[in-house]
This record gives structure tokens, sequence and C-alpha cells, in this order.
């Protein structure tokens, strides 16, 4: 599971009017996806209970009255919410208070997958799974060489493939591959989530730069995810023999927020790369010469939502319907640029430690 929210994380610009427009725009995209699953007969779990930003320390606390009164002003439906009202809802302490997202949830991310597939396969799509692209030649007409000698001509090319986009030749000095790893309980009685006090049925998140995220899973499985991340040399993936660290930090931040789990074993645990830039912020458009390749990338970890809505304004961008979006601070948005190696990665462990110490 992976939580969704529709707000920018308590980030407000000068111009309210336009964040009342993008939290509607991401808001009416978690509604479209619960009507495009129920149309594809596909349940993908999605859960819109709301979902929260729990706060560590008293300065979060006052950043986050400061921003839902200014968030509330601009016509956005969020709350903040006090200690006592925090442990009524997920049962620990810990935290001194919430950012409270109404209109936020959960979702069931490889089903939600699933449902896009099926959804795209009835409008005539046709699917190739596991067929690697090794080669792109740009024109009027794009000419992509498979891994399997196949060759593919189009008259458009959309790049949707977020961390691992560098690796086609594109968007390498604007987004850096970053792993990210989750872990999963064993299944929980009603009782037993009554034991620990998590009555509502709501996702959160902390408040710390290298963020843990927590959520319920329809069959009672608590996940929790983030923690301190990695960055491999080059752009590299990693490999799973140096996570065992990371799996081990989620189970010790798991039992320090509900301490009653001491002792638990995760039954599952997984790890994968996000799309991760230097201003943390998103950008979706077309380049090129002939402005006939589209992308959308730079999630930074928020991404659940905001792809589709990113696929609904690159179809729009690719039928020639600019003007809709053209307001909007994400199209061809410029990304702070990423040094190439060895650079790279010696700002990428400076700026993971920077977050570590700010986090502490």
């Amino acid at each position: 599971m992976l939580t969704m929210t529709a707000d920018r994380y308590m980030q407000m610009s000068s111009d309210l009017t336009l964040d009342k427009r993008i939290y509607d725009l991401t808001t009416q995209n978690i509604q479209t996806l619960l009507k495009l699953s129920a149309a594809t007969g596909i349940d993908c779990e999605l859960e819109t209970n709301g979902a929260l930003q729990v706060l560590n320390t008293s300065d979060e606390v006052k950043a986050a009255e400061s921003y839902v009164q200014a968030a509330r002003s601009a016509g956005l439906p969020v709350e903040f919410w006090n200690q006592k009202q925090v442990v009524s809802s997920i049962g620990t302490e810990l935290y001194q208070g919430a950012f409270f997202d109404p209109h936020g949830g959960h979702i069931h991310p490889m089903k939600l997958v699933q449902v896009l597939k099926a959804a795209a396969s009835s409008a005539g799509a046709e699917i190739y799974e596991n067929t690697a692209i090794v080669n792109i030649k740009e024109g009027l007409e794009h000419i992509l060489h498979t891994a399997d000698g196949l060759t593919v001509r189009a008259k458009s090319l959309v790049l949707a493939t977020n961390a691992f986009t560098a690796r086609l030749g594109y968007m390498r000095n604007w987004i850096t591959p970053i792993r990210e790893y989750v872990a999963m309980t064993p299944q929980f009685s009603e009782q037993r989530l009554a034991e620990i006090g998590w009555k509502q049925r709501v996702p959160f998140n902390d408040s710390r730069t290298e963020v843990f995220y927590l959520g319920l899973t329809r069959d009672n499985r608590i996940h929790i995810g983030g923690g301190r991340p990695s960055y491999f040399f080059n752009n590299g993936l990693g490999s799973p023999a140096g996570a065992a660290s990371h799996y081990e930090e989620l189970r010790r931040e798991l039992i320090r927020i509900y301490p009653k789990l001491d002792g638990l074993q995760f039954e599952a645990t997984w790890s994968g790369v996000i799309d991760w830039s230097l201003v943390e912020s998103p950008s979706v458009g077309y380049t090129g010469k002939h402005k006939n390749i589209f992308y959308g990338l730079g999630y930074s970890g928020h991404g659940v939502n905001l792809s589709s809505v990113f696929g609904k304004i690159i179809a729009d961008l690719e039928a020639g319907r600019d003007e809709p979006w053209t307001s909007y601070p994400f199209l061809n948005a410029s990304l702070d640029y990423v040094p190439n190696e060895p650079f790279r990665w010696l700002a990428a462990q400076s700026g993971l430690a920077w977050y570590r110490l700010m986090g502490s």
C-alpha cells in the first residue's frame, strides 16, 4: 500500500488561487481513479479516509498551525490535529500534533497498475511487456530498437520511466535515482490493532526530512517505508546485499512508534528506486528538436497520484492542447542541474548526510 495525498505537503505559494487549483486537480484525480477502478472491475483498494502528516517537534506544530490557517483561507479543507486527536486516531503518543488532509488515502500500487493496464487495453492500446528499449533515434518519426532486435517507429515518444529515464539517455542531469525501502508485518487481528490503538484507518507519515510513512492494508497488515535512502554511483540501482540494515531501521522505528510490537519480525520486505529532483518538485512537458518527446518525472516520492495527473497532461500536450496547463508551475518546469560523476555521488552523499543530521 502507498499513501496518496491531494495537498502539496504544507507548502503554499504566493498565489493562493493557484494552490487551490492544484489541490482540486489532484483531489479530482483520486476520484477519477476510483471511477476507473469500478469501470475495469479491478479493486485497487483505494481508500480515501484521509491522511496525516504527524509532527515531531513544537516548531513543526507551529508551522502546521500557520499552514492550516493559510490553506483554509485559500479554500483547502485541511485540519490541524492536536496530540489528543492523533492518539485517538492512530494510538501512538510519539507525536505532538498532525496535519490532516481529508481527501488523502492509500492504495495498492500493483493493483492500480492492473487497473491502468486494463483501461488502456480497453481503449485500444497494445501493451508489450518485458520489451526493453536499448536505443532511440529521434526525428519527426522516432526509431526505437528493442533488446530482442525489433524496430519500432513512432511519431510521438512518452518517457514515463521515472528513475530509469537516464538509462535511455534522457534527463540524466535532471534527476537522481534514490533507493527506498519498505517492509510489511504479518496480519493482525482486530483485537491486536485495538491493543496498539490504531482505531482509524488513516495512513500517516512523519515530518522529518528522511520521512517514515505507515499505513494499514485491507487485511490488517502494517506497512512502513522510508527512513535512510541510498544512492549508488553513476545512477546505479544497487544490490540487495546491503538492504538488511535498512529493514532493521524500519523495524526499530515501527517499535519506537508502537512499543507493544516489540519482538515483531517482518513478513515481507522490498525496495525500489524513485526519481528525486534537487528541488523535490516534478516536471511534465515536451522536449526534443520536434517537440514530440513527452515526459513526466521528478516526483521525489510523491508520484502515486501525480503520475496519472501527468498522464492526462501529456495526452493533452500530444494532441496540441497546451492551453489548459500553461498556468501550472510544473509544465515544462526547469529542474535544478545534477552534476555528473564523481560530483553527483559526492553531492548525493553530502545531501543525504545533511538531511540525516537535520532530521535527527
